[in-house]
């Protein structure tokens, strides 16, 4: 073979293979792999269910090696043990985590804003705002004396500079956000540095955290992000997840509590009905599960209990509608004393409790009338049902005689002389023998 035609054959392999590379990528060659970032949304108030939420995706995403977690935060504050166990979490994290505060219109406030301040990288969709992180009396009452807020204040300033020194930020403006409810844009907390990014969606904010240094927990581990070209993986909640946040929510656990009362108030009045007791009992117990996530003022539950017992009451002892009315009183102070939160993410809805306390009062209101009416209704059964009958004297009536009533013939005794014949109404009844008088 001679070597001409040996170049020759080099020369076209070199320009095949050419050719080659030219259609495919040298990655798709090199087995490069592309970075990938998962994403979970948080768009509701900040409580236990949500927290759990938060911290088991951290788990999940590092265990499964992605390279970061994306948290797109939308929420109006929440619980403070819930919003210490996020950061507390994120602050913790093995891998990086991104909150940003997305949509546009969406805000970081009250808790939202040191869950915002922990991450690795804080970032904000343009129209989003972030703040008032003043600290909110919890626990029955919904208040505190000046001392104790005094101290509840100090403390969570110390918290949240403790984290802004950590990651970076600003901790002057977080503390001004705490004690002084301030609250700012995207592009103020940009320019305070309080957080890296402004973005338009993820995949900008993406390409802009490209070659980012962050430092992990523990043993402030060094990593440089690699964001080009990264994939992102959106994680969706669970069914039981879903499930969990929803009982969370106060106006769900109010309208669960009253289901749940009504129901088996049925139940007991009418054994054996079955249905109203199997959905009474499930909506109590969902509903006790919503009220431990929450912060609930037990005057509020005793209250509505006591509702309950005087429309029952209502039933066994006629009041002339006093003891139902002492019900619906109870049942609206009770439900606005319900949820002692001054954060309003945490607080029943006028809009969800006024048709509820309407409802429910009309219900029993209904149901008492009913029983009422049917105890004070004229027997139609028994020796009973002949009082105020009207019939006619079948013998001369005095000490004793008979009378015929409804097709009848009865014993009868009236005190004056009622002669044969003539017309007789039943006034009482003893045993089997009729009082009777003229009509």
């Amino acid at each position: 073979m001679d070597t001409a035609y040996l170049k020759g054959r080099e020369i076209l392999l070199a320009v095949l293979l050419a050719g080659i590379l030219m259609v495919f990528p040298q990655p798709a060659f090199s087995g490069a792999k592309s970075p990938l970032f998962d994403v979970i949304t948080v768009d509701a108030a900040i409580t236990p269910p949500i927290a759990q939420y938060v911290l088991d995706n951290i788990k999940e995403s590092a265990r499964e090696g992605a390279d970061g977690l994306v948290i797109l935060l939308d929420t109006p504050g929440g619980l403070d043990l819930a919003m210490r166990d996020i950061a507390k979490g994120i602050l913790n994290a093995p891998l990086p985590v991104i909150v940003y505060v997305y949509p546009p219109g969406a805000r970081a406030a009250s808790a939202g804003v040191i869950i915002t301040i922990s991450a690795n990288i804080a970032a904000m969709a343009p129209g989003t705002n972030i703040g008032a992180a003043h600290p909110v009396g919890i626990g029955i009452g919904g208040g505190m004396d000046k001392t104790m807020a005094e101290k509840v204040e100090n403390d969570a300033v110390a918290y949240v500079r403790g984290i802004a020194d950590k990651r970076g930020r600003n901790a002057d403006w977080v503390e001004k956000a705490v004690r002084k409810s301030e609250s700012i844009t995207a592009e103020e907390a940009l320019k305070l540095n309080v957080i890296e990014f402004v973005a338009q969606d993820i995949k900008h904010l993406l390409e802009q955290m490209d070659d980012k240094t962050v430092w992990l927990a523990p043993g402030d581990k060094k990593v440089i992000l690699h964001t080009k070209n990264a994939i992102i993986n959106e994680k969706k909640m669970s069914t039981r997840e879903k499930i969990l946040a929803t009982l969370s929510d106060p106006n769900i656990a109010y309208i669960l509590l009253l289901v749940g009362l009504a129901g088996l108030y049925f139940e007991f009045t009418n054994p054996g009905v079955l249905l109203p007791g199997i959905i009474g009992g499930i909506s109590l117990i969902l509903a006790f599960f919503s009220l431990q996530t929450l912060p609930v003022n037990y005057a509020g539950v005793l209250l509505i209990l006591f509702a309950i017992i005087l429309f029952i009451a209502e039933i066994k002892i006629i009041s002339h509608g006093l003891l139902t009315v002492g019900g619906i009183i109870s049942l609206t102070l009770g439900s606005l004393m319900l949820f002692s939160s001054p954060d309003p993410a945490l607080r029943l809805s006028l809009k969800v409790m006024l048709p509820a306390v309407a409802t429910i009062s009309l219900f029993f209101v209904a149901v008492i009338s009913l029983v009422v009416r049917a105890q004070m209704q004229k027997r139609s059964t028994g020796m009973e049902s002949l009082l105020g009958e009207a019939g006619e004297a079948a013998t001369d009536i005095l000490e004793s005689g008979r009378v015929f009533i409804k097709g009848e013939y009865w014993q009868a005794h009236s005190d004056r002389l009622i002669e044969k014949g003539q017309k007789v109404k039943v006034t009482g009844v003893e045993g089997f023998n009729l009082k009777v008088e003229k009509s």
